[in-house]
């Protein structure tokens, strides 16, 4: 199994900046994609951002030129550097990780963590 635990988080102004960090363990032959996802209450989980082993990353329209993403594949960590917060990024934002598992057959699996809240206030 797959452990995925964040930290960072909080409240800030409009305006400010905040880190997130997330790092997997476990029993997993390697880590492929890891990202964040947020969700706003009474809205869809919605991507943020993703990152893969090979350092290519995506963003969402809406945090592009104001959110970075970054992995360090030794630890299996990921950090989202979030700057110029907007009361709109206010959500629990959740970090993703899809591991390659070995087992009698290697298989792709998706994992979750427990979610870190983020809230902008105006």
């Amino acid at each position: 199994q797959v452990h995925v635990v964040e930290s960072g988080g909080g409240l800030v102004q409009a305006g400010g900046s905040l880190r997130l960090s997330c790092a997997a363990s476990g029993s997993f032959f390697s880590i492929n994609t890891m990202g964040w996802y947020r969700q706003a209450p009474g809205k869809q989980r919605e991507l943020v951002a993703t990152i893969t082993s090979g350092g290519s990353t995506n963003y969402a329209d809406s945090v592009k030129g104001r959110f970075t993403i970054s992995r360090d594949n030794a630890k299996n960590t990921v950090v989202l550097q979030m700057n110029s917060l907007k009361p709109e990024d206010t959500a629990g934002y959740y970090c993703y990780v899809n591991a390659r598992i070995r087992s009698a057959i290697y298989y792709d699996a998706q994992y979750w963590g427990q979610g870190t809240q983020v809230t902008v206030s105006s």
